[in-house]
């Protein structure tokens, strides 16, 4: 199997709550303040965190690697190296192979993706996802509720089309316009490639480390993608074209005509899911491990 390169080497990036259940520790914060945090974080620090929302979907990236460099997790924290040790202990206890780590101690810890050549971020704090995408990168609001309990060892990713992998474009004109409007110009313009949204690097990054491993034919292949769009038909044909212009494909593709995707995203066996529509989100909180990517006309508006 060919090695990648650091250039290619897939990073996420994800805070701590994203990774651990902190909502018992974080309402400690809430309710009674910094100093009883800190407080409450030093004397737990040698108590394990619960696995988050994203501990499923990370530690089976980075089994991907198997001795290899393919895949790099690196932890962005708003807390301080004194809160953070628990986190960095909890680290240790699951004996996830997370080597960089980053404690700002509340300070924004976004800044930091560059640095780390970040593919994707994930963090509970929508004000640190929302400067993340301004900024060109894939990120999404990890709901800190949501969870998935998927043991095999596949990777399943799920997104959503239009204002995640591909721009707003289409989306603008439905909901200025209406229905009737957005189907007549996706139909006119089934030729023409959507512009890119904000995960469209991250998805190309996907795509180059499945062909690393398309070699094993006889192998259930390690990652497995899925397009899952309110979309219906006839407006199908201009996001297939899409993602063909960029030279990849999604191993499956969903089209529900507006529809709930919960059901779906639970027969899937998603790991995780990005959407830009709350809606969507919520009816995935019981199946699966929810990014909310805060992008696009909808979110913008509201």
């Amino acid at each position: 199997m060919k090695i990648m390169t650091d250039k290619n080497k897939l990073v996420i990036a994800i805070t701590s709550r994203a990774l651990f259940d902190m909502r018992d520790s974080n309402q400690v914060f809430a309710e009674k303040g910094a100093i009883e945090y800190k407080n409450h974080q030093i004397k737990n620090e040698s108590v394990p965190y619960d696995k988050g929302p994203s501990y499923n979907f990370v530690s089976k990236l980075l089994s991907l690697n198997d001795n290899k460099d393919l895949v790099e997790v690196v932890l962005l924290s708003r807390n301080s190296s004194d809160t953070g040790l628990r986190v960095l202990n909890s680290i240790q206890h699951y004996s996830l192979p997370i080597t960089r780590a980053v404690f700002t101690k509340g300070r924004s810890p976004y800044s930091y993706l560059e640095s780390f050549n970040a593919d994707l971020f994930l963090s509970a704090n929508s004000d640190d996802v929302i400067s993340a995408i301004d900024s060109g990168y894939a990120a999404a609001t990890i709901w800190p509720d949501s969870m998935n309990n998927q043991t095999d060892k596949q990777v399943r990713i799920a997104f959503d089309g239009d204002a995640v992998l591909f721009s707003d474009e289409a989306e603008i004109i439905f909901q200025k316009h209406g229905l009737d409007e957005f189907i007549s110009s996706e139909i006119e313009n089934a030729d023409k490639p959507l512009k890119a949204g904000p995960f469209h690097g991250f998805f190309l990054k996907l795509a180059k480390l499945q062909q690393l491993f398309s070699s094993q034919n006889n192998e259930e292949p390690p990652i497995r993608t899925v397009l899952i769009t309110a979309r219906s038909m006839p407006a199908h044909s201009r996001v297939i074209k899409t993602i063909r212009s960029w030279g990849v494909a999604v191993d499956e593709a969903i089209f529900l005509a507006g529809t709930s995707k919960g059901s779906f995203l639970k027969a899937f066996g998603a790991d995780i899911y990005f959407d830009d529509q709350k809606k969507q989100c919520i009816s995935a909180v019981g199946s699966t491990a929810v990014g909310h990517v805060p992008n696009g006309i909808i979110n913008t508006e509201k």
